[in-house]
């Protein structure tokens, strides 16, 4: 049998403060696991020099644990995904954010987790046990619920957290997803989950404690919350 190789695919724009942060604690969590895994960092356009500190971590740890795939400017996230997919030797893919609210000492439960009944999707909860939300004001938390009540109440997926962003995938299965979704930005990551269900894929969580960014601007707006709303809506009415 093969031995397992994790691609995580870490999406950035003006991400600088962040990016050595996250890279440094990913390599000590994974390499201390044992795990076979590469670090794919997929920059759109940067101009706060996020590429150049990328290429600086990848002289420090190496070209086959940081690969760069950096774009010309910024396309959405789904894409982002596409992009990394196409460049990543991992069987399993990792998706999580690079601002420092996904901490990777989370990845060792979500493949421990995948190992226990070969799930083809894992992914993280803020609601669920242990999980939860810290550094958010009142409205986003109240943004974020709002948003998972008015899932649950009209897609009934069977996943208590549906707009999170840390999940691992078998490869073929994010392959799979990605293909049949729709939606761009924040609500590409509730559709994969509502797909996902469609097809019958095995789907399981692991509680995660989300922190809000500690460096940069928040990317969530009144924009995302109307696209939201209207691809909500898309999803009720077709799936």
């Amino acid at each position: 049998m093969t031995e397992n190789k994790y691609s995580i695919l870490l999406p950035t724009y003006n991400e600088v403060e962040n990016l050595p942060i996250i890279i440094w604690l990913l390599m000590k969590h994974l390499a201390a696991s044992g795990y076979l895994f590469e670090i794919i960092i997929i920059d759109d356009g940067s101009p706060d020099g996020t590429l150049e500190a990328a290429q600086q971590l990848q002289k420090i740890y190496g070209n086959d644990k940081i690969v760069l795939r950096p774009r010309e400017k910024k396309l959405g996230l789904g894409t982002a995904y596409i992009h990394g997919i196409k460049h990543a030797t991992g069987n399993f893919i990792i998706i999580m954010d690079a601002d420092l609210s996904h901490h990777p000492k989370f990845i060792k439960e979500f493949i421990e987790k995948q190992k226990t009944k070969d799930y083809d999707i894992v992914t993280g909860t803020r609601y669920v046990g242990v999980g939860g939300v810290y550094g958010w004001d009142f409205k986003r938390k109240l943004v974020s619920r709002g948003a998972n009540f008015l899932t649950q109440l009209l897609l009934r997926p069977q996943v208590s957290d549906l707009t999170g962003s840390f999940r691992l995938y078998k490869k073929h299965v994010l392959d799979d997803l990605i293909k049949s979704c729709v939606s761009k930005g924040y609500v590409f990551q509730m559709e994969m989950i509502i797909r996902a269900r469609q097809k019958n894929y095995t789907i399981a969580e692991v509680p995660i404690s989300f922190v809000d960014r500690v460096y940069g601007q928040s990317k969530l707006g009144g924009t995302e919350i109307f696209q939201f709303a209207s691809a909500l809506l898309y999803l009720f009415a077709t799936t």
